[in-house]
């Protein structure tokens, strides 16, 4: 359940920086008039999170539920990830940055989106599994 084997090193390079354009796209729509620059790769990863709950909807999420950790399926995790970032967004449309923490939620939904869209465009129809090598095992 990797998005990046599933798609290829080259197609999965060109998914990210879509996705993080589209992200940078979403943030400045919905802050047309911010003074304050905005800079990480959180909108891409969002993308990433994208394409991972339509390829793996079913996949077992590992999470930190007050002190235990418990399975829960991708879907259900990511879901509700994004209901909160969509949430969020909503509520700091109108108010200065300091108010939202500095937190670009607009990327994140942006960049969710995108990952969603284009998934369907850079995901190999015929997927096999990589085979993990690993590379310094083999030095004697």
């Amino acid at each position: 359940d990797n998005v990046e084997d599933r798609m290829g090193h080259g197609r999965y390079v060109i998914f990210y920086f879509l996705c993080g354009l589209s992200a940078s796209i979403a943030h400045i729509w919905a802050n047309p008039n911010s003074n304050t620059p905005s800079l990480g790769a959180s909108g891409a990863i969002a993308g990433v999170l994208g394409a991972y709950l339509l390829l793996y909807p079913r996949a077992r999420v590992v999470v930190l539920f007050f002190v235990f950790l418990i399975e829960v399926p991708a879907i259900l995790f990511l879901g509700l990830w994004f209901v909160q970032q969509y949430f969020n967004g909503m509520l700091s449309l109108g108010v200065k940055s300091v108010v939202t923490g500095g937190v670009a939620w607009w990327a994140h939904i942006g960049g969710f989106a995108a990952g969603a869209l284009l998934v369907g465009l850079f995901a190999q129809k015929r997927y096999r599994p990589v085979a993990r090598h690993v590379w310094w095992s083999q030095a004697r």
